[in-house]
């Protein structure tokens, strides 16, 4: 019988809010059991820092310009991280083997094999006086991957745990979209990929226009204006973008330019239109290519809160698609993604594959993470 781990998952996604943190128990193949879930916001103070740095960093060099800076806000986020930590693991009923450290994103450019994650995993190891395995991406991206996305093996098992009926499309709405696309309970048969847009347009116009950090439920979006020219002319926009990219996208691939001048709601209901737009283009592409009758589509994720964005997408998805959020399997969609982390630490203490030919386009199947034992 294989050796089951507990595993502590970290995750700090491109909304920049907060820590999503999970406890798994698995053996890193076909078992798992979830027995923890947590968000940690971020304090005012350290989103601000985050968002200020991120605004800096637009290329490779920014982050050598920024370096001293780099280094300050790294630290301050890797000891936010050890306090939540701590807090877990003294709560915890099992004793936790080692933590999955994602660390925050503040620059992903695949195409310079850069993926820039803020998080000292020797540091978070020391102060844990835990193993830590951090840096998931560098070894897809050395070896011609895009780096992400990273969650799909994750998805393929809780599908299968649950025997929900294949094929199933699991979409992803975070700061940026994707999809996992699962046939089989086979992991080299995932296909996986960005679509583009998740929440980060719609946020950032938020922020831009008001003290919030988002659009609550879709609200503001639901009561504006839709501006067809505006809209058809980004869509149009995007495809011409996306027929020459075969790359995995970071937030700051889009900006607001096109709808510079509407209205606070007319804006964001034409940005969510536009991100509906764009996910049911990819998604319905997907079903064509798919000759069976019926296809699940489960959405996780925040932007699956946002019901007017969740309504323009069931709008338009062809008849043979059923959506549904994954939480009405009973699977947790707000902590996918840190449990997914906690799933790839354990595969990559044993060496096993994380990232697969058709989920980031690397070359051969291969492990990934550094391991760092600092105490």
């Amino acid at each position: 019988m294989e050796k089951f781990y507990t595993s502590l998952g970290l995750m700090s996604g491109t909304s920049m809010d907060g820590i999503d943190a999970s406890i798994i128990r698995s053996d890193g193949e076909n078992e798992y059991e979830s027995t923890f879930d947590e968000f940690f916001e971020y304090d005012q103070a350290l989103y601000k820092d985050l968002v200020n740095l991120r605004n800096k960093i637009n290329s490779a060099n920014d982050i050598i310009v920024n370096s001293e800076l780099v280094s300050e806000i790294e630290r301050k986020i890797t000891l936010y991280h050890a306090e939540i930590c701590n807090k877990i693991i003294n709560k915890s009923d099992h004793e936790v083997d080692l933590i999955g450290f994602h660390g925050q994103t503040i620059f992903h450019d695949a195409s310079q094999k850069i993926s820039k994650q803020l998080g000292d995993g020797s540091l978070l190891s020391n102060l844990l006086k835990k193993d830590v395995i951090y840096n998931f991406r560098a070894n897809d991206i050395a070896n011609g991957g895009q780096g992400a996305p990273l969650a799909p093996i994750f998805h393929n098992l809780i599908i299968n745990k649950n025997k929900i009926e294949l094929p199933v499309f699991i979409l992803n709405i975070g700061g940026i979209a994707n999809i996992t696309i699962i046939t089989s309970n086979k992991n080299d048969d995932l296909i996986s990929y960005d679509i583009g847009p998740g929440n980060c347009l719609l946020d950032e116009w938020v922020r831009k226009h008001t003290s919030y950090r988002y659009d609550l439920n879709g609200k503001a979006a639901s009561i504006g204006k839709i501006d067809e020219i505006i809209l058809n002319q980004a869509t149009e926009n995007f495809e011409n973008i996306n027929k020459n990219k075969n790359l995995s996208f970071d937030i700051k691939d889009f900006d607001l330019s096109f709808v510079r001048g509407l209205s606070y709601e007319d804006g964001l209901s034409t940005l969510t239109k536009f991100t509906s737009e764009i996910i049911c283009d990819s998604i319905s592409k997907n079903a064509i290519k798919d000759k069976t009758n019926k296809i699940n589509l489960l959405v996780c994720g925040g932007g699956r809160r946002n019901l007017t964005l969740i309504e323009n997408i069931r709008n338009k998805l062809p008849n043979n698609i059923n959506l549904d959020l994954i939480d009405d399997y009973n699977i947790n969609g707000d902590f996918i993604e840190s449990q997914a982390f906690a799933y790839l630490a354990i595969r990559s203490l044993l060496k096993k594959e994380i990232s697969f030919v058709k989920t980031t386009n690397v070359k051969k199947s291969c492990t990934g993470g550094i391991l760092v034992k600092n105490y």
